[in-house]
């Protein structure tokens, strides 16, 4: 294959750190390498320097002659002067960028919500993000470089963005660097894995599945990782391996060998003696939302949700983006009534969320770390019987990442990642029996997160998380939700089957975004087909209320039916099979006549 740039004994170092010490790599045709390491180890600054953007002090970089290199940077880069459309096709023809299904398949896949002649002055931060990634995948490159391409995409997002990339530079053509957090995603596209940790960079073959295995048997044989570590690695291959279904029909890695390895690692999590002890903990009620739905004015946002937490349920919450799940969580957590049906919580229920915002340290920031854990409680204790372990806040403190040294920093010197590991520790603490995590992930690198899985992995609760980390989602909860069309929708095939719902919606020709600026807007409806469309809307949400009113019922029938009569059971599971199906086509056709109303 082709050489496309290499670096030979990079230097780097800033005054109170060398970053790098003669490091020497190279990238060619076909490869797409992930990026991973620890916050500060200078993931960023080895992709800068390889982008001909940072000079390193000794070494070199050397690059194919016409070499065309484009880089997302993490920073806002965009003059917000111009509009979107001037950010992605610049001054190009309309005919010209209108009839590339290249620019047209990175419209309709990162900018279907965003206006396409709006400024980018008045554009979200989320969405000016996803604009920079439009405009770079728009153009033609050699080799990309990306940091953090995930930040600000949902699961729908980080998805398409997988299928792009694996499609656009196949095994003979181009190269990627990049950068992310997203395991799933770094599995789905790298072919290569770059580990930069103490001053060095360490190639694997493969994907993270492929990068876990054999960073467990460098450790084994070299036994230079601390015992905790490894066995934090371990643990998660046996994840990769056991956990996720959809894994094992394409394994990138020896199976013999991880199955060796991981032939004494025990299960992921001790479910029976974690829901004993959370019902221990909670008793029988936890929150039973019934029938419960919010609006703010004229807009519903959520309608008829029946659902009933258990103690240690592990539930992940999946939506587009005001789909209503922050709402969903406000009524789960109490900060926020139903206005119609109810929500009723159990007597020793005690929530705790952690949001996206830094919720417990505004208050402290100039206080060192030590101080502000010394006012809590002294020892914690996970788990339960012979699998208990106390630990201090310190000891809780080094688990998730934290030194002797930043334990004296004050709050506000921490980075981003540090300060949201304090806080869940903060939350950990008080001892909730319900937990809430909204974006959990953020600012956290891979070996953190899989620090924070395993500390999830003996907490005794009832788990509750948002997130579009796909990864984290699947390792730490054992079911999914949708909030889709203002209601809760199970999910037993889980992500993929979020996402082929997604699919089935967005199918309608109402829901595709016209490419060219030019092109008809869909007309508005008026008069009497107006009056038609909201009448078939108003008799379409009676008719669901009524076949979710039956499924519900058929349900508790369900329950309370003989179950040795194997026939009977069949029968009525065929049943409610049927009217779940009938459902579902009458969402998809609310969301159809709605597309109509809103065109």
């Amino acid at each position: 294959m082709a050489h496309l740039l290499g670096a030979e004994g990079l230097h780097l170092e800033f005054p109170t750190k060398v970053v790098f010490d003669s490091v020497t790599l190279g990238v060619n045709e076909g490869d797409r390498i992930g990026i991973v390491g620890r916050n500060g180890d200078g993931k960023s600054s080895l992709l800068a320097m390889l982008a001909g953007r940072l000079e390193p002090l000794e070494g070199k970089v050397t690059t194919r002659r016409g070499l065309r290199v484009g880089v997302l940077d993490q920073a806002d880069t965009l003059d917000p002067s111009l509009t979107v459309a001037q950010t992605v096709v610049g001054d190009a023809p309309e005919h010209v960028w209108a009839g590339d299904p290249k620019v047209r398949d990175v419209i309709s896949g990162l900018l279907a919500d965003v206006p396409w002649d709006a400024p980018v002055e008045d554009l979200s931060g989320g969405q000016r993000r996803r604009v920079s990634l439009a405009a770079l995948l728009a153009g033609e490159w050699d080799v990309l470089a990306l940091d953090e391409p995930t930040n600000h995409l949902d699961v729908e997002g980080i998805t398409w963005l997988a299928g792009h990339i694996r499609q656009r530079w196949p095994s003979n053509a181009g190269g990627l660097l990049v950068i992310t957090h997203d395991r799933w995603f770094l599995d789905e596209v790298c072919t290569a894995t770059w580990e930069v940790h103490d001053r060095v960079v360490e190639p694997f073959e493969g994907g993270y599945a492929a990068y876990i295995l054999q960073r467990v048997e460098r450790d084994r044989q070299a036994a230079a990782m601390e015992q905790r570590r490894q066995n934090l690695a371990r643990k998660e291959l046996a994840w990769l391996r056991r956990g996720a279904p959809a894994r094992t029909s394409k394994p990138k890695f020896r199976i013999e060998a991880a199955n060796a390895l991981i032939a004494d690692v025990p299960p992921l999590r001790d479910q029976v003696a974690l829901k004993s002890l959370a019902v221990a903990r909670l008793g029988r009620d936890v929150v039973d939302l019934v029938g419960a739905g919010v609006s703010y004015g004229d807009n519903e946002v959520l309608r008829g949700v029946e659902w009933r937490l258990a103690p240690g349920e592990r539930t992940g919450i999946l939506g587009v983006n005001g789909a209503g799940k922050s709402t969903l969580l406000r009524l789960i957590d109490g900060s926020l009534a139903p206005t119609s049906g109810r929500v009723k919580r159990g007597k020793t229920v005690q929530v705790a969320t952690l949001s996206q915002q830094l919720g417990g340290l505004e208050e402290h920031l100039d206080e060192p770390v030590r101080v502000m854990i010394g006012r809590l409680r002294t020892s914690y204790t996970f788990g339960s019987g012979s699998k208990a372990q106390e630990m201090t806040p310190s000891q809780l403190l080094e688990r998730l990442g934290f030194s002797n040294a930043q334990l004296s920093t004050p709050i506000r010197d921490l980075s981003g990642g540090q300060q949201r590991r304090l806080q869940l520790l903060l939350i950990l603490l008080a001892q909730p029996n319900v937990l809430i995590l909204d974006e959990p992930t953020n600012d956290l690198d891979t070996d953190m997160l899989a620090a924070v899985e395993d500390l999830l992995d003996s907490w005794p609760g009832t788990l509750v998380v948002v997130s579009h980390d796909r990864y984290f989602l699947e390792r730490v909860t054992d079911q999914q939700y949708a909030v889709m069309g203002g209601r809760l929708r199970h999910l037993p095939g889980g992500v993929e089957e979020y996402l082929r719902l997604r699919k089935q919606s967005q199918a309608t020709p109402a829901a595709s975004r016209p490419v060219a600026k030019s092109a008809p807007a869909a007309p508005g409806l008026g008069g009497a087909e107006l009056r038609a469309v909201q009448k078939e809307i108003a008799s379409v949400e009676r008719r669901i209320g009524r076949l979710t009113d039956q499924v519900d019922a058929a349900k508790v029938a369900l329950a309370d039916h003989d179950h040795t009569d194997y026939a009977g059971l069949a029968t009525k599971m065929e049943a409610i099979s049927a009217l779940e199906s009938e459902v579902e086509e009458l969402e998809l056709r609310w969301l159809e006549l709605s597309e109509q109303i809103e065109g």
